[in-house]
């Protein structure tokens, strides 16, 4: 499949809540121009039902971003749920708050590894997805370097969000060239100000330095380019399709 940038549904949830929804809204993301999702932030919908939907619109569903509960404690029904879907990258979203420290980055290290070896033997990739709590430092490494080079490279990957990163005074090409070869996925959000507060803005609306970041991932080996806007100040499906429209213009499509 050419298109290499997808939707976060994250940015979509409040239109998202039922299976009803989920079909209007699901065709209006493609109307716009959108072939590839990550699903995330959907009310409850059994994935047959979903993967209907799915198909029933042209959009392929590329990753979801799954639970580090579920994947720790239910990696069959991750599985089984994944091979409905026909969707080969699996990120975990996040820790428990209490697991944000370096012992906890370690533990999660193991886990997801074990977690990441078993859906590799499947055919599925785990990759972990940051926010800016994982940019505090422990002993002159950030959290996420901690858990990610504490872990088996070959079981579990980065899912670098540009924003977070930023967020966390971090360099987003930096930390996607970081983890070169381990970077399957990353979210695309931009980042601006307004009337003196940080804001998350569409890609290319903001203040990231977006020619140096897609060149980091191509660099990285980055699949697929999912753009992700948690807060929008107009409707959701207007920011996507602006983040759309200005990656095209930067060469993606």
């Amino acid at each position: 499949m050419e298109t290499k940038v997808g939707a976060q549904l994250y940015t979509l949830r409040e239109y998202l809540r039922t299976p009803s929804d989920i079909a209007k809204t699901l065709a209006e993301l493609r109307k716009i121009g959108y072939r590839v999702v990550q699903v995330s932030g959907l009310g409850p919908v059994e994935p047959k039902e979903l993967k209907k939907i799915l198909d029933g619109e042209g959009l392929y569903a590329c990753s979801t971003h799954t639970g580090y509960e579920r994947l720790v404690n239910d990696i069959q029904g991750v599985i089984e749920e994944h091979e409905i879907l026909g969707a080969k990258h699996i990120a975990c979203p996040g820790l428990p708050k209490e697991m944000h420290n370096e012992e906890g980055y370690r533990k999660a290290a193991r886990k997801l590894s074990e977690a990441g070896r078993v859906l590799k033997e499947h055919g599925f990739t785990l990759s972990y997805h940051n926010h800016a709590v994982e940019f505090e430092k422990y002993g002159g490494k950030v959290g996420l370097e901690i858990l990610l080079d504490s872990a088996d490279p070959d079981c579990l990957y980065a899912e670098i969000d540009t924003y977070w990163v930023q967020y966390g005074g971090g360099d987003p090409a930096y930390w996607c060239r970081r983890f070169a070869g381990r970077l399957p996925l990353v979210h695309l959000k931009d980042m601006g100000m307004k009337e003196g507060n940080q804001v998350m803005m569409e890609v290319g609306e903001g203040n990231l330095n977006w020619p140096e970041i897609l060149k980091a991932c191509g660099e990285a080996g980055t699949e697929w380019y999912l753009v992700e806007q948690d807060v929008c100040r107009r409707h959701p499906l207007e920011s996507l399709k602006i983040s759309l429209e200005n990656l095209k213009r930067m060469g993606l499509e």
